[in-house]
């Protein structure tokens, strides 16, 4: 007993001395300085703090616990002063002197005492505080030495090795896994040579990982001594590697034109086995899958954290073939009812999520509902890209695949509404994100044009056909220059921006355009102007247009079949593309050429480009006002008056598009653009007047 009271004495006089010492000189870092002590006792003091005295036996070469109740206090104490350094060190941001002075005491406890293989052995820790201190440390130490000597440290490498030959789900494989996914998306991020050099030590181990943890069958699980996914820590385990996969998948953009490694393919490859746990998994882990499904078939892996120069190159190795696979993975889980299997719950608040009671009104997970709408639209566009369609051979197959979409949306309908034009689905479910909304729209356009091509139906036909599955672009487009009130500035705010690939969608639309006016005459036919706001829409350029869908319920919230989104689409009275809160002299066209000149980056908003109907359009605007009355019907009218405010709207843009070209203002070469743009508003005049002749 005594002996035991002076063990504990003695170790907590050491521990106050360590405290101290570690202290003090924890507040000189902080404030750009360093300690007196020279830099092998701080380095002295930080490895005694975090291994301490050793008791007993049979405890030789590992961490002991001290006899104190603070000992784990003291530890993370440590850690974290040991990772504040070695980031610091990364990232160039101290004094010379004081980055010498720093350098020197990494420099004895990595080199000298070893302290990563002491780090590594705290990632078993049974506290999960301690444990991820310690990978996140490690992490930090492993990349300072990359950066410096262009080294991986073996201790590390071999642990996470050790953890992913046998895996088990607990607290050394999510440490072995988080701290490879840090180390992995810091050499990405900065695009430095030995991130291939780390993936490919990693790459048997990955490949061995995976096959474990995603077998491709339920039944295969058996061949393993262990079912991983009855652990109650298993959800966590599968979470970080989802984070491994999405890593690894970016760094092929960063791979060059050599072979692709087998764990970057992983995500593409195991595919099926990642479907199959959206179908059982807890909602949590599936949301994650689907979100990584979805960032993989958008080549858009690692896109909020990667630079904009490293994801410009996404061609290396077999990265079509992959691709592939996966496209044509998804759409055989769609042929055999895999949407059919998949849940959705309630969309988080701030509160959590709420039980729906009664007649209240349910607001599904509109995020897991775009996720998996783009994943299936997405994999028919790729599969009919591939070998000029050959993956989606017929007009049937597609037809069946939007069916099969469109009957697992119907199941979440929004606003308790039945909507009867399916073409209204895009701007309700992807109207609060413009890029998820410019990759359906783009597509929905393909999809449309392959069915055209390959159903050898008559061109009403294939319409109403596109219209009834909810792919007829003209309807998107109609339904989208709608949600902007057809406002111009809005359309050129998407053309110099990269955030979205709206400029591909509108050239192959207008090029679509041009080539089938009657079919956009008849969208707009089918999007007429809302009874309940007809009289104050009866001029052109009214603040804000109020649609409706034919076929929709007389209540329609707004005054729309669309939702009005919280994005950019929806707030197109109060968006503006610059800011200009202390300036009342500028003019619209300043604005715009003020915008141009920023070379395309991000744009917010706050003065409207200030609309002037003028050129080819004028006389045809005059011509319409004063035409209405001898128009057979008000459907003419309506579908009238929408064309010419759609054709109004493109014109506009053309030629502020062409002021600032002849400027060289704009960010890129828009001839083809305006070329297209041209061609629609002849379009345009040529059926206008045709019509007027009949009438």
């Amino acid at each position: 007993m005594e002996g035991n009271m002076s063990c504990k004495d003695e170790d907590l006089s050491v521990m106050t001395g360590l405290f101290n010492c570690l202290t003090e000189a924890y507040r000189c870092f902080l404030a750009g300085s360093y300690p007196p002590q020279n830099a092998a006792d701080v380095a002295g003091v930080i490895y005694s703090g975090f291994c301490g005295p050793v008791h007993g036996k049979g405890r030789e070469g590992s961490p002991s616990e001290y006899c104190g109740e603070n000992s784990a206090e003291l530890t993370c104490m440590c850690m974290s002063f040991l990772g504040r350094v070695s980031s610091n060190l990364t990232s160039q941001g101290l004094h010379p002197d004081v980055r010498f002075y720093y350098a020197e005491v990494l420099k004895v406890l990595l080199e000298d005492m070893d302290l990563i293989t002491h780090l590594v052995k705290r990632f078993q820790a049974e506290d999960h505080i301690i444990s991820h201190l310690a990978a996140k440390t490690a992490s930090n130490c492993v990349f300072y030495l990359i950066c410096k000597s262009g080294l991986i440290s073996p201790a590390w490498q071999r642990k996470c090795e050790q953890a992913f030959q046998n895996p088990w789900p607990g607290a050394e494989l999510d440490a072995c896994l988080w701290s490879l996914t840090e180390v992995s998306k810091k050499l990405l991020k900065g695009a430095h040579r030995e991130l291939m050099t780390l993936l490919v030590g990693f790459d048997l181990t990955l490949s061995v990982l995976c096959s474990k943890l995603l077998p491709e069958e339920k039944k295969h699980m058996s061949q393993h001594s262990v079912d991983f996914t009855r652990s109650s820590h298993w959800g966590t385990s599968l979470c970080l590697l989802l984070d491994l996969l999405e890593v690894l998948t970016s760094s092929s953009l960063v791979c060059g034109a050599g072979v692709r490694l087998k764990s970057q393919r992983v995500t593409h490859l195991h595919s099926l086995a990642l479907l199959n746990i959206c179908c059982s998994s807890e909602y949590y882990v599936k949301k994650r899958v689907l979100l990584l499904l979805k960032r993989a078939i958008l080549q858009k892996a690692g896109e909020d954290w990667i630079s904009g120069d490293v994801a410009s190159g996404r061609t290396c190795g077999n990265w079509s073939s992959d691709m592939s696979i996966l496209a044509r993975t998804v759409l055989k889980a769609a042929s055999d009812n895999w949407l059919l299997s998949i849940q959705m719950q309630s969309g988080a608040f701030f509160g959590g999520t709420r039980h729906i009671l009664g007649d209240q009104i349910q607001n599904w997970d509109c995020m897991m509902l775009r996720a998996v709408s783009l994943i299936i639209l997405k994999s028919i566009e790729l599969c009919i890209q591939t070998a000029a369609g050959s993956e989606v051979k017929t007009a049937t197959e597609v037809h069946a695949y939007m069916q099969s979409l469109w009957g697992f949306l119907r199941q979440y309908r929004f606003k308790q509404r039945e909507v009867t034009h399916l073409c209204c689905w895009i701007s309700m479910l992807f109207g609060e994100q413009d890029d998820d909304m410019m990759e359906a729209a783009k597509a929905l356009l393909y999809i449309f044009l392959h069915y055209r091509l390959m159903s050898g139906m008559d061109e009403f036909a294939v319409l109403e056909t596109a219209c009834a599955s909810g792919f007829n672009p003209h309807c998107h487009f109609v339904l989208l220059l709608q949600s902007m009130s057809f406002d111009y500035s809005i359309l050129l705010d998407f053309l110099i921006s990269a955030e979205t690939c709206f400029l591909e969608y509108f050239v192959q639309y207008l090029k679509c355009l041009r080539d089938d006016w009657q079919g956009f005459a008849a969208a707009c036919g089918r999007i007429t102007m809302s009874d309940c706001c007809l009289s104050q829409q009866k001029k052109l350029g009214a603040d804000r247009s109020t649609l409706k869908c034919k076929g929709e319920p007389d209540k329609v919230e707004s005054g729309s079949c669309v939702i009005p989104p919280a994005g950019r689409l929806g707030m197109a009275s109060e968006l503006r593309l610059v800011e200009y809160d202390t300036s009342d002299e500028s003019d619209s066209e300043n604005t715009v050429e003020s915008v141009c000149a920023l070379n395309g980056k991000q744009y917010k908003s706050t003065a409207l480009l200030s609309p002037r109907p003028e050129g080819l359009l004028q006389p045809v605007l005059q011509s319409e006002e004063t035409s209405h009355a001898n128009m057979a019907s008000l459907s003419w009218q309506l579908t009238g008056e929408i064309s010419v405010r759609a054709v109004h709207c493109l014109s506009q843009l053309r030629e502020v598009v062409t002021r600032l070209h002849t400027k060289k203002l704009f960010p890129y070469n828009p001839s083809s653009l305006l070329k297209l743009l041209a061609q629609v508003e002849s379009c345009y005049q040529k059926s206008h007047l045709s019509q007027c002749s009949k009438s």
